[in-house]
């Protein structure tokens, strides 16, 4: 077995303080996302979508955000993904944003509802041709017997598709989730972390407390 208990250093990007923190979480989310696209980070928007399938066995992935507000995260997939078939049955969910340049990292915590065929299409006419014929090709999660019958399929439907629009496949959607916790973490000296936990109340109001590291 390796040893990579060497392995470390120190975190000095700077704290955080209760201070610093608005009551709603999600304006402190607006500003550490727009603080990691300043400083050109690889995939600012990506995150770690976690759910359960129905054996109680977590699964991760990474997906991109695309678009958050006071409701919550929003991110698109196949709806016949393994990710999908998880919420389906169980429809928490975990989101971790790992942003390690800037010693930070956001964690929720909530649940996954379908978005409206309004606001899928909506998306979806908004990507690249070529991201829209790829999700006519791709049966996300399921077994393929080599990377040419992917590609020889990605030709067939471009080909198909050659002339006007690509269409929206009915089995592609997206998901709105909506949290019931996020947390800030912000790496500190010594192992000193700052962590505060925004947890939703009934009234729709958010506790904030501070977490030790």
């Amino acid at each position: 077995m390796s040893d990579l208990s060497d392995i470390r250093r120190e975190y000095t990007q700077g704290g955080l303080r209760r201070a610093d923190l608005p009551s709603n979480p999600m304006d402190l989310f607006e500003t550490w996302l727009a603080q990691a696209k300043d400083a050109n980070l690889s995939d600012p928007t990506a995150m770690c979508v976690a759910t359960v399938d129905k054996n109680g066995q977590p699964f991760q992935r990474i997906v991109l955000l695309k678009k958050f507000d006071d409701k919550g995260f929003v991110f698109f997939t196949n709806l016949e993904s393994r990710k999908a078939c998880h919420i389906e049955t169980n429809n928490k969910v975990s989101l971790h944003f790992p942003w390690h340049p800037l010693d930070r990292q956001v964690s929720v915590l909530g649940e996954a509802e379908p978005l409206s065929m309004i606001e899928v299409a909506k998306y979806f006419m908004s990507r690249p041709k070529d991201s829209q014929i790829a999700a006519w090709v791709s049966k996300q999660s399921s077994k393929i017997s080599a990377r040419q019958a992917l590609e020889g399929k990605f030709a067939e439907m471009k080909a198909k598709f050659a002339q006007g629009d690509v269409p929206l496949p009915k089995f592609w959607g997206g998901y709105l989730i909506r949290p019931q916790s996020i947390e800030f973490w912000q790496g500190g000296e010594h192992r000193l972390h700052d962590r505060f936990l925004y947890s939703k109340s009934p009234d729709s109001s958010w506790q904030i407390d501070r977490l030790a590291p």
